[in-house]
């Protein structure tokens, strides 16, 4: 397998210094054109809520589907930046999310909410997939935060108690990944077509997890806190491997691995997240024990940086085949996963991968013309062909990465 070595990282990629205070700014920009972005290329004025998909060219398909998990991200990315610098516009806009989910993702009649609808707001894949209702929550939680709105609130936790009530395996532990819309088995249980069709997912379980730690945080039950705890085990026990410290993804009902892949930002996204949730609920004993594991995953994920500073996407254990696209997300990550282990070490070379990484953000990835991020690009810089903005590319990851690293770099000092 290629590893990297960093010495060579240090002297061929962290050549520019950047003071904190100019991360700050930059970061603080950025978070700006991301925003505004949003605002002046996505809003659907004639149908409601947002376009459902947008190109590289800011150019909307009109008749694109909506899904669950790009308007719940929305609401998310729109509340966390109000919280943190109030803008009215950008209360609007979590208020003009809000209102679409409402009024057409939620299933009335079985609970929970729908995985798309048309472009005028009617029910289209009206499958339980747990992952995307854990978003949901995730946002609306975070708009309780915004708002103290109680609807919102109040359904926030309708969608936990539903997911309690539906999908957690009581014989197996953890949750099952989809049902129908009646909360019946479903044969295909994928997230995406590129999943395998398992019944438990890594993915699934680190996205309920946050969304519950969110939730905790406007509504601390007991009884949540119990279950956040439950899902910090079941990481140990089950998904991170205790050898290599990647993460399993896939698995069937009783916790067997179906998996022979790294995903790279799954791993350092896991690092600082689990982390951060038992933080959340004031245990002192996960949280010490996930801030070891941190560290560790960060270093293994280093590996796998490349020399210009970017994370590659994925590797195959089975033929050493590594995936060099370097997608948008997995960067973002990086940089919260890097400089939380620089936090809790002091070492500072997870500080340069976080700069390092930043930079090739700005030099790669950013529309510095109309500002978001593209997808990605390959090994040879070429852009991936994805919409900038769509059903799975929503202002989440890099919003969060800004909104994490602001706080991070102006509060946090290293570890002595």
């Amino acid at each position: 397998m290629e590893l990297i070595d960093h010495n060579m990282v240090d002297e061929n990629v962290m050549t520019k210094n950047l003071p904190d205070d100019i991360f700050v700014e930059e970061l603080q920009q950025e978070l700006q054109a991301i925003l505004q972005y949003w605002l002046k290329f996505t809003i659907d004025e004639h149908n409601g809520g947002f376009y459902g998909s947008v190109d590289n060219d800011n150019f909307p398909d009109i008749l694109a589907p909506k899904g669950l998990v790009l308007n719940s991200r929305i609401l998310w990315a729109f509340s966390a930046a109000a919280v943190y610098e109030f803008n009215q516009s950008y209360k609007e806009a979590a208020d003009r999310a809000f209102t679409y989910i409402q009024q057409h993702f939620i299933d009335e009649m079985h609970g929970g909410a729908y995985w798309s609808v048309d472009v005028n707001g009617n029910k289209l894949d009206t499958k339980k997939q747990v992952y995307g209702i854990a978003f949901c929550m995730y946002g609306l939680s975070e708009y309780v935060k915004l708002t103290q709105n109680q609807e919102a609130l109040t359904l926030a936790i309708k969608l936990y108690e539903v997911i309690e009530q539906h999908a957690k395996d009581i014989a197996g532990e953890g949750y099952i990944e989809a049902f129908q819309q009646n909360w019946e088995a479903i044969e295909d249980l994928r997230l995406s077509d590129k999943d395998s069709n398992t019944p438990k997912t890594t993915n699934t379980h680190l996205h309920i997890i946050e969304a519950y730690a969110n939730l905790y945080e406007v509504w601390p039950n007991e009884q949540l806190a119990e279950n956040i705890k439950a899902i910090l085990a079941i990481f140990d026990k089950y998904i991170i491997d205790k050898q290599t410290h990647h993460l399993q993804l896939f698995f069937t009902n009783n916790w067997q691995s179906q998996t022979s892949t790294y995903s790279f930002g799954h791993d350092i996204e896991t690092a600082w997240l689990l982390q951060h949730c038992a933080a959340v609920i004031k245990n002192s004993v996960y949280e010490q024990y996930f801030k070891n594991l941190a560290v560790k995953m960060a270093q293994v994920t280093q590996n796998w940086v490349d020399k210009d500073g970017a994370l590659w996407y994925e590797l195959n254990t089975n033929t050493k085949q590594i995936n060099k696209q370097k997608h948008w997300w997995v960067q973002a990550e990086a940089m919260v996963g890097f400089y939380n282990a620089y936090q809790l070490t002091g070492n500072k070379l997870y500080k340069q991968l976080t700069i390092s990484n930043w930079q090739f953000i700005q030099k790669y990835l950013i529309d510095i013309e109309t500002g978001e991020w593209f997808w990605g690009v390959d090994e040879n810089y070429q852009l991936l062909n994805e919409p900038k903005a769509g059903f799975w590319k929503c202002p989440y990851h890099n919003v969060r990465a800004c909104l994490q690293l602001i706080s991070r770099v102006s509060h946090a000092a290293p570890a002595s």
